[in-house]
């Protein structure tokens, strides 16, 4: 068993547990602390801190983080700060808890977590994972290998503003709209990537893939289109995976 804590930086929550990587399971609690407002460097450091501290952990940690990651470093800011852009994610991170620690992008790391263990398992062809919640982030993968960073739901959309504007969970809730109502909008969107991208497969991931049977009736790309396996525990698992697979390079 190798043990690997992967800490998942969201919006509304900082949330991790200790991760198998060989299996992929969670072992013991998650832990969760609110996201600090405004999720300042400073103030998030300090929240990523805490998590770690509550596992009393001192080995590498994995981190899935709303940004686009390159080397470290954010380069947009997703639902948090916008003082983060240009910040050493993983400097900042790792002076607060004392630990090493890997940061990727967060669907990123779903992604890796879907493609070892989950949904994504043996796919060989061009699978999208879409994460849907606060916003929408996407992983893209082709014969499993990852291409980072896509950052699919700012593509630019209806009054040229991003898709997470109109597809995502905090869109729908924003508009008062029904799941269904928010499905034919969000199959629309999974129309245009396949136009752009081909895939295979999507999966959805994110709290929206809890309700999957409640809205997969009302989207029909010709790709399969199929739930996240792990649920909300996948961003936490991929982190852990890309922390491992880092710190032994």
């Amino acid at each position: 068993m190798e043990l690997i804590l992967g800490i998942d930086v969201g919006a509304s929550g900082v949330k991790g547990a200790l991760v198998d990587v060989k299996t992929g399971q969670i072992q013991g609690e998650r832990y969760r602390i609110p996201t600090p407002k405004p999720a300042t460097p400073e103030a998030l450091s300090n929240a990523f801190a805490a998590v770690v501290d509550f596992f009393q952990y001192r080995g590498a940690v994995g981190c899935g983080f709303p940004a686009i990651v390159k080397d470290g470093i954010a380069y947009s800011a997703a639902n948090i700060d916008s003082s983060w852009i240009g910040v050493n994610v993983e400097a900042s991170f790792s002076r607060a808890c004392g630990a090493v620690v890997y940061a990727t992008n967060d669907a990123d790391a779903a992604g890796l977590a879907e493609m070892r263990y989950g949904a994504g398992r043996g796919e060989q062809g061009v699978v999208i994972l879409i994460t849907i919640g606060t916003g929408l982030g996407s992983a893209l993968f082709y014969r499993g290998m990852l291409i980072p960073n896509t950052e699919l739901g700012h593509l630019l959309w209806k009054k040229n503003r991003p898709a997470e504007a109109f597809c995502s969970s905090a869109a729908r809730e924003r508009a008062k709209i029904s799941r269904i109502r928010w499905a034919k909008r969000f199959n629309d969107y999974l129309h245009h990537l396949e136009r752009l991208f081909s895939p295979t497969v999507f999966i959805l991931g994110g709290g929206e893939s809890k309700y999957f049977d409640q809205y997969a009736q009302f989207l029909n790309p010709q790709a399969r289109v199929v739930p996240a396996q792990l649920l909300n525990n996948a961003g936490i698992i991929g982190a852990a995976v890309y922390a491992s697979e880092r710190s032994s390079q």
